[in-house]
C-alpha cells in the first residue's frame, strides 16, 4: 500500500454511477424498499486528497456548487475516515480535500463516491492494507451505494443495493449527463413513488417486495451494443422524479429529439442521463444540448472504482 508522509497527500479517484436498471420493491414495515438495480461506473470523478493529521476535517472545491455541503462529522467521507479509524484502532486522524464534479443530491452517488474515495484514502495513508472485503463492509454501514464506488465496473445490486454481484458486460458506452442546478431528496423521491403506486393502484401491478433484474438488461449488458441497452433502460424512480419536477420530462424529450438513443432519470434524480450510439453521437448530443442552455457533460462507461492515483495530479 502507498503510504502518505508528512506532508504527502494520498490521491484517490472515485467514480459516479448510474444506475441503467432500477426495480424497487414494495415499501417494507421499517419503511424502507428493496431494490434491484444493474450499476454503470462512468468517467466522472471525484478527486479526494488525504494528509495525516490530528484532528478530521473536508473541504470542498470544484465545479459543483459545495456552499451548503456540510463539513462536519455529518459529512459523509469524514464519517468514512472515521469509521475506518474506529475499526482499525487507528489513533490519528485525517485532513480531506475534494476536488467534486458529481452534483450534490443529483442521482448519480456521489456521497458515496466521497465516502469509498475516504475509506481507500486512509486506508493506504495509515498503512492500514484492509483487505477489499472488509472496506466494502465498511462502505456498505456508510450507504447502499459505497461498496459499488469502490468496486466500480458493472454490477447487479440487490437488497438496498449494496450485496454486490459482478454482472457479464463488455463494450464502453458513451453518455451525455444533464446536470441541474438544484438537487432532489432521494426520501422525497421514494415517498413520491408509494403515493404514485397508491393513486394508480387499479392500473398498475403490485410492487414485488423482492424486485429482480430483467433478463433482457443482463443479455443487453454481455451484447455490448448500446441500442439493445437502449431498449431495456428502466427506472421505477423516473416517474415520481417527474411528478416532482415535471422539467425533467422535457429534458428527456429533447435529448432524445437530438439524437440520444434513450434518455432517463440518473436514479433518484434529477440528473438525467443519455446513451448516446458512439463518441461522435455524444459530441453532438452534448452541442445541441449545450445550445438549450443545458449544463451538458460527457461520460463513459464502465470505468474502475475508487482507487489511489499512482501519481498526485
Amino acid at each position: 500500500m502507498i503510504q502518505g508522509g508528512e506532508g504527502e497527500p494520498v490521491h484517490v479517484r472515485a467514480p459516479a454511477k448510474i444506475n441503467v436498471f432500477l426495480s424497487v420493491g414494495a415499501v417494507m414495515g421499517d419503511g424502507y424498499h428493496r431494490v434491484s438495480t444493474a450499476y454503470q461506473a462512468v468517467s466522472l470523478y471525484e478527486d479526494l486528497r488525504a494528509w495525516n493529521s490530528d484532528d478530521f476535517t473536508v473541504s470542498f472545491t470544484g465545479s459543483v456548487d459545495t456552499s451548503q455541503l456540510a463539513t462536519d462529522n455529518s459529512n459523509l467521507a469524514i464519517r468514512a475516515a472515521r469509521l475506518l479509524a474506529q475499526h482499525a484502532g487507528y489513533q490519528g486522524g485525517a485532513r480531506l480535500e475534494v476536488v467534486k464534479r458529481v452534483p450534490i443530491a443529483g442521482g448519480m452517488g456521489g456521497g458515496s463516491a466521497d465516502a469509498a474515495a475516504a475509506l481507500v484514502a486512509c486506508d493506504a495513508l495509515w498503512g492500514l492494507g484492509l483487505g477489499r472485503d472488509e472496506l466494502l463492509a465498511l462502505g456498505a454501514r456508510l450507504g447502499a451505494d459505497v461498496p459499488f464506488a469502490l468496486v466500480g465496473g458493472t454490477a447487479i445490486g440487490t437488497g438496498r443495493g449494496d450485496e454486490l454481484s459482478p454482472a457479464l458486460a463488455k463494450g464502453q458506452y458513451h453518455w451525455v449527463l444533464v446536470l441541474a442546478e438544484k438537487g432532489m431528496s432521494t426520501p422525497d423521491v421514494y415517498r413520491e413513488l408509494d403515493r404514485h403506486r397508491e393513486r394508480h393502484a387499479d392500473d398498475i401491478m403490485p410492487a414485488d417486495p423482492m424486485p429482480g433484474i430483467d433478463a433482457d438488461v443482463l443479455q443487453a449488458l454481455r451484447a455490448g451494443e448500446p441500442a439493445m441497452l437502449a431498449e431495456v433502460l428502466s427506472n421505477d424512480l423516473q416517474a415520481p422524479a417527474i411528478h416532482l419536477n415535471p422539467q425533467l420530462g422535457d429534458v428527456i424529450e429533447l435529448g432524445e429529439k437530438n439524437g440520444a438513443l434513450a434518455g432517463f432519470v440518473s436514479g433518484s434524480g434529477p440528473t438525467v442521463a443519455f446513451l448516446a450510439a458512439d463518441l461522435d453521437s455524444a459530441l453532438d448530443l452534448q452541442i445541441a444540448l449545450s445550445a438549450a442552455r443545458l449544463t451538458a457533460v460527457r461520460a463513459s462507461g464502465p470505468v474502475h472504482g475508487a482507487r489511489v492515483v499512482s501519481s498526485d495530479r
